[in-house]
């Protein structure tokens, strides 16, 4: 397989079914808003760690989360229940994706949220693109997650939780309104553990662009949330 370089005459992206074994497709090119939209609507995403030049990827399978069928816990429902949290969005974008980027995970010794991302994601928050879903605790942000909004598709990007379970009802409170609002799938991009529990599942590539054009093809919910 051919890793393509890109270049700045065009954002237009190679077609992703020539990306390598693990998926990356390409090397190159920027964050400005208008190639991160490109490579969403074409199923690519970038990944990449501070120091490396911009990697664009493209995974075979893809891990989909459909709202419809979203599974939560009985103890998760019970959280939820008990109403520990205020969810908010769209109120503190900039702290959900410093939080992201800085709060260890599990098995993840770095971030591939540089110093460069943030500041192209940030501009896309700004355009109305990118959402943040956030759990608050006592008016302190407790956890949640960002993700970008194209069409009626909404691509995760990532989470976090500072108090258990925050993250998880910020999830649940994002799969709620993108049902509200008629979205037919969440690109969760990778494979977890985490959001195999919540119902997510991998299908092949070629099913999923073919979704995905489908679901980019409607207007976009832009703005604040």
């Amino acid at each position: 397989m051919t890793i393509f370089l890109l270049d700045g005459e065009t954002v237009d992206f190679p077609p992703p079914r020539l990306a390598d074994a693990v998926g990356l497709l390409a090397v190159g090119g920027d964050l400005s808003i208008e190639r991160l939209v490109s490579a969403y609507r074409s199923g690519v995403f970038p990944w990449f760690s501070e120091g490396d030049p911009v990697l664009w990827w493209s995974p075979d399978p893809r891990l989909v989360l459909y709202p419809e069928e979203l599974n939560v816990s009985k103890s998760l429902r019970r959280v939820i229940n008990k109403q520990l949290f205020d969810i908010r969005f769209d109120t503190a974008f900039g702290d959900v994706i410093g939080f992201c980027a800085r709060v260890k995970r599990k098995g993840v010794q770095d971030t591939w949220i540089t110093a460069d991302m943030i500041d192209a994601y940030c501009h896309l928050h700004k355009a109305g693109l990118a959402h943040s879903i956030e759990a608050w605790q006592n008016d302190q942000l407790a956890g949640g997650l960002y993700g970008v909004a194209i069409g009626r598709c909404f691509f995760g990007e990532s989470m976090f939780t500072l108090i258990s379970n925050a993250a998880k009802v910020a999830l649940v409170a994002l799969v709620d309104f993108l049902k509200q609002h008629n979205f037919s799938m969440i690109d969760c991009q990778m494979t977890t553990d985490n959001l195999l529990r919540f119902g997510a599942r991998e299908i092949p590539r070629r099913h999923f662009l073919a979704q995905l054009a489908t679901a980019v093809a409607a207007p976009s919910l832009k703005g604040a949330w």
